[in-house]
């Protein structure tokens, strides 16, 4: 899991590298993301390479902690789920 300060007017994009857990030749084939209800998913869409999911965050309230979970599903067909905390603050 990883943790991430965030101003609430920041439009920041915020990333999961898979490339550690990723088995050699296998990559990512498909990517979702939850986002906790407060903060808000903005354009661009979320994307992934072979190896990286990458989503963009705006908005939120300070002094609140926000869960983003993205979920894959490799090319072999594996699937599992890496969880980003933000920290909302002004800056």
């Amino acid at each position: 899991m990883s943790n991430f300060a965030h101003d609430p007017s920041a439009v920041l994009d915020y990333a999961v590298d898979w490339s550690d857990w990723l088995d050699s030749g296998e990559t990512i084939s498909a990517s979702t993301w939850t986002v906790a209800t407060g903060i808000t998913q903005t354009t661009p869409s979320p994307s992934n390479t072979t190896t990286t999911a990458t989503i963009w965050i705006t908005g939120g309230t300070a002094g609140t902690y926000y869960q983003l979970v993205n979920h894959i599903t490799t090319s072999a067909g594996r699937q599992d789920d890496r969880t980003i905390t933000l920290r909302v603050a002004q800056r």
